[in-house]
Parts: C-alpha cells; sequence; structure tokens
C-alpha cells in the first residue's frame, strides 16, 4: 500500500472490525455459530465470531478470511448486513464493525474447528446474552434472512445436497418460527418446478421413508431470466 502522507491527517483514526452472523440449521433448529471470548473486555462472555479488517483487505476478503479461518469452508453463502458505530459500543475504544450474516450447512461444518475455536452451536430460541450490540446484529440478520428467503432460494444453503419435503418445511418453519401446512407447502413447493425428485428414500423419519430432492440451481437460473419469481 502507498506510504506517501495522507491527506487525511487530520482526522483522527479509528478501527474496523467485520462482525459474522453464522446460521446453520440442524435437528429441525436454526442455530447460531458462537463462542467465548477469550480476551478483554468482556472476556468470558459470548459472542459473534469476527476480526479486524487488515491493511491490504477488502471488508469482503476480511469476512471470506474469518469465516474460511473458522469454518474451513469456502463459496459459502453471505450478505453484507449493516454497519455498526455507536461510540461507544467499544470499552476497549473507538470500534466500528461491519456486520455479515451466513448460511453454512451445519452437516459440513467440522467438529475439529469447532474444539479450536471454543465454537457453540446454539438455537435462536435459547440464544444467551451477547457482547456489545451482537443480539442487535443477530436479530437484524434474521430479519433479512426472512426477507431473503421468501424470495430467494437461499434456504437451499442451509440443507444438505439431499433432502427431503418434510426436512425443507421444517426449514424454512425454523426461519420464520411459525406452523406451515403440510399439503399447502409441498403443493406450492413443487409447481414451482425447481425441485428434483430423485429415487432414493429417507427412511430415518418411517417405516415408508420420503423421497429425497435436490434443487436445480441451473433450472432456477433459466426461470429467473425469463421473469420467474421465487415466493414462499
Amino acid at each position: 500500500m502507498n506510504k506517501k502522507k495522507s491527506n487525511y491527517s487530520e482526522y483522527a483514526l479509528f478501527h474496523l472490525a467485520v462482525d459474522s452472523i453464522i446460521f446453520g440449521f440442524d435437528e429441525g433448529e436454526l442455530k447460531l455459530l458462537i463462542h467465548k471470548r477469550k480476551f478483554e473486555p468482556f472476556m468470558g462472555d459470548w459472542s459473534l465470531f469476527g476480526g479486524f479488517l487488515k491493511e491490504e483487505e477488502s471488508l469482503s476478503d476480511a469476512a471470506n478470511r474469518i469465516l474460511f479461518e473458522l469454518t474451513g469452508l469456502q463459496k459459502i453463502y453471505m450478505e453484507e448486513l449493516q454497519t455498526y458505530g455507536d461510540i461507544e459500543r467499544d470499552p476497549a475504544g473507538r470500534v466500528l464493525s461491519v456486520a455479515y450474516y451466513a448460511l453454512i450447512p451445519a452437516h459440513r461444518y467440522s467438529e475439529d474447528y469447532s474444539k479450536q475455536y471454543g465454537a457453540t452451536w446454539v438455537s435462536l430460541k435459547e440464544l444467551p446474552d451477547l457482547i456489545m450490540d451482537h443480539n442487535d446484529m443477530v436479530k437484524s440478520a434474521l430479519r433479512r434472512l426472512r426477507r431473503r428467503t421468501a424470495s430467494q432460494p437461499i434456504g437451499f444453503e442451509l440443507l444438505p445436497r439431499e433432502f427431503t419435503i418434510p426436512q425443507l418445511q421444517s426449514l424454512y418453519e425454523a426461519i420464520y418460527q411459525t406452523e406451515l401446512d403440510k399439503r399447502n407447502f409441498r403443493k406450492k413447493i413443487l409447481s414451482m418446478g425447481v425441485l428434483v425428485k430423485l429415487e432414493e428414500k429417507d427412511m430415518s423419519g418411517s417405516r415408508k421413508g420420503a423421497f429425497l430432492y435436490r434443487f436445480d440451481k441451473r433450472k432456477y437460473e433459466r426461470l429467473i431470466e425469463k421473469g420467474y419469481n421465487f415466493t414462499i
């Protein structure tokens, strides 16, 4: 980076952090990946994962780096949420934070990373008090997630590649925290024409079993080009 004298030298310098709201779906519940902070201030308190922006990074580069270091996963759905800049949000100094939310398939998250970073999946229904404004970040991220899943198929990012219709319905019920009519949901989701029915069944739920499906992203993209409107 160019080290020439800055034209902004008369202005104060601040720290810029990136915080990640990491959603997962497991056991029929929408969950959040959090940890107990290992340094002051707020050492030992529950916190989102995050880090400071490096000089050579863009914001999205930093968000992807933090997510990869924490999960070992790449090409994960992630979206910038908003910037938090309350003057006294961090007692250690003037720190602005850009929050991102990410959707990761919980079944792909390795326990080795959990042990290394002290990461814990917590149900949103049992979310503890988090440090600073992290609870506000989670609430904003959940509102955004609900808006996005109503008009885009991003919910599939939280599921295994192959899933059943009941599993898909359970996901949407967890996101919206409301019960959906089984017959209407099944009829609507199949009428969209973006699911591929497989010959295999999931036998874990009942003796009869449930057919597995796969989301056809290419077909969805072709439909979008024709003006298709995905709505749940």
